[in-house]
Formats: structure tokens, sequence, C-alpha cells
């Protein structure tokens, strides 16, 4: 354990968490909604400071970024918790509960791991991100010593003030936008959509390479006007922030049919009015998957799963075809 930041005392020992949204009043000996930060007689503390439940090199379209370094690996690691309690969680495993294998980790045996393996790139990813706090602060500033670039993979659910102390030291993120229906955020997820909107416009605004990912749930999410709305609120931000819109399969205590894929192939075609680099995820098809040039239509990076085949870009960055700029970090 560690203590926590961003967290005032109270009266009769309980304790404000400031972290994220939820800004729970914590009573002694009872942990917050993230289940990870406790209070023990009116202190704050991290249990999952230091443990590691997954850590894995991966494709870098995985987590999905695909304008960040297109085709190179990134070392990815995780804990568990997680401040959303959303009924179709992936890795439910971990963010819901402590799972039985962990390996614990000190910052300065992470750095030793990540020079080792000579990674270039580091993820934070699998379970959330933001309640891992304090490691994570704890390691970026030891691993942007060595030029090694830091991405997290998030909600997006954190307060202001704990994201600009980290956002000098984050290179690029993917942010979940969970849709653009409050009810669903409240009674599916556990949250509200505003910060994570906050979320993002702070970590652009502060040149952090962005990419969103909406994950498209049958009942629950799937408004098609709804869903405009979010498109138009990204183009809004800029245009040319790449959205990967995914396909829902049944999971943890969600239990309606996969997304229909027709429905996904209008969305795409209906995002593509707003934004730039659209593509959908968990569909395996290379004519979603892959970056075309958004002036001349120009087949730029071809994707199929993760073969990565980068082409018609110059070395400027720009389309051969009719050399547009194009906004990706090689």
């Amino acid at each position: 354990m560690k203590e926590a930041m961003f967290y005032e005392k109270l009266e009769n020992k309980k304790v404000k968490c400031n972290l994220c949204p939820h800004n729970c009043i914590i009573k002694n000996n009872l942990t917050g909604i993230c289940k990870v930060r406790k209070n023990v007689d009116g202190k704050l503390y991290s249990l999952n400071y230091g443990e590691i439940t997954a850590i894995s090199n991966d494709p870098i379209e995985k987590k999905p970024l695909f304008h960040f370094y297109p085709g190179e690996n990134i070392l990815s690691l995780g804990t568990w918790g997680c401040n959303f309690k959303c009924a179709f969680c992936q890795n439910s495993e971990i963010s819901q509960e402590r799972p039985y294998s962990i390996y614990k980790i000190e910052p300065k045996e992470l750095v030793e791991i990540v020079l080792n393996k000579k990674a270039k790139m580091v993820a934070f990813t699998y379970s959330e991100p933001i309640v891992w706090y304090e490691y994570i602060f704890d390691v970026v500033a030891l691993l942007k010593k060595h030029g090694i670039k830091i991405v997290l993979v998030t909600n997006g659910y954190i307060n202001k003030e704990p994201l600009k102390k980290l956002i000098p030291y984050i290179d690029a993120v993917n942010i979940d936008l969970k849709g653009f229906n409050d009810e669903f955020y409240k009674k599916i997820i556990g949250g509200n959509k505003e910060p994570v909107m906050e979320t993002i416009k702070l970590c652009f605004e502060n040149n952090i390479h962005v990419e969103i990912t909406t994950l498209v749930v049958t009942n629950g999410n799937d408004n098609e006007k709804e869903l405009e709305q979010l498109f138009k609120w990204i183009s809004n931000i800029s245009k040319d922030i790449p959205l990967h819109l995914s396909r829902y399969y049944p999971s943890y205590k969600y239990k309606e049919l996969p997304t229909n894929i027709y429905f996904l192939e209008k969305l795409y075609n209906t995002a593509k009015k707003y934004l730039n680099y659209v593509y959908l995820g968990n569909v395996w098809d290379e004519k979603y998957e892959s970056t075309y040039c958004p002036e001349c239509n120009t087949l730029l990076i071809e994707r199929n799963g993760y073969n990565i085949k980068i082409q018609n870009i110059d070395e400027k960055g720009r389309c051969k075809n009719c050399l547009k700029k194009i906004p990706i970090i090689f």
C-alpha cells in the first residue's frame, strides 16, 4: 500500500477522494467505488500500488491506436480495479475484483524491465489506469528520463487537477467515450459522460495524441441520432481525431446480441461525414480498418488484423497522390 494522492481528511476519520468525479466519501476501513483506494484510520491508501495483473508486448493497433507509430509494438501492463461498473465489461475478472495471480513490481524494477526489453513505448491498459494513479505517476516520471513514450488506454473519468499533473508525461491516449446517452452512462456504466468529454478536450488542447473508442452496445447506446451527435461533438474539437467504433459481444452481466454488423457499417458512413478517420473494431475487415486519405481516398495504411502495410505516405507524412498532410505519428 502507498498513501494516495488527491484526497482530503474529514471528521470522524472519514476521507474524501478527489481523484475522479465520483468524489467518494469513504468511512474508516472501507474503499471507494473503485475498490482500490481504502481509508485506513483517516488516511487514504492505494491498494494496488505496484500490483500488476498482466504484462505483454502488444501491437499498438490493439490499444487501439492507429495514428501513433503504426505497425510498432508496445509493452502493455495493467493492474486491477476500475471506477466504472460497466455491465458489459470485457475484463471484469481484473476490473471488478482482485485476481488471484498478481505480480509485485516496484517502479524502478519496472523501468529495468522496460529497458532490458528495449521497449520504446509503454501502455497502461487492460484495467483502468486512472485508479492506478500513484504507481503510474511514479513510473512515468522515471520512464520519461529514458525517452520512453507513454500511452494511457482509459475511460477518461478523472478530475482535472490529477489529470493536469499527469499530462506532461503522456504522449498518447485512447479514451472510451461510451456513447452520448446520459441514462446509459448512469445505469449501465456508473458515471456521467461530461467529465470524459472534458478529459478528451484537455488532452487534445495539451498536444497529446488522442484517439477515441466507442463500443456500440446493442439496446444500450446504439441510438443512431445520439451517436451522430457524438460524431458532431468530436468534429467540433477536430475532424482529424481518429474514432474507433467497436462491435460489442455479450460479456459479464450484459447478454444482448452482438452489434449488428450492417448497423455498424451504417454508423461508419455517418461518422465519415463529420470525421476524417473512422474505423470499425472487432469486425476484422480490412476495408474498415485501413486508413484512407480524406482528400482523394487513396489507401495509405492497409490493415489486415495486425498485419500492417504502410504505403502512399511520403517522408513528410503526406499522401503521395495529393500531398495532403496526414496526422499520423511515425
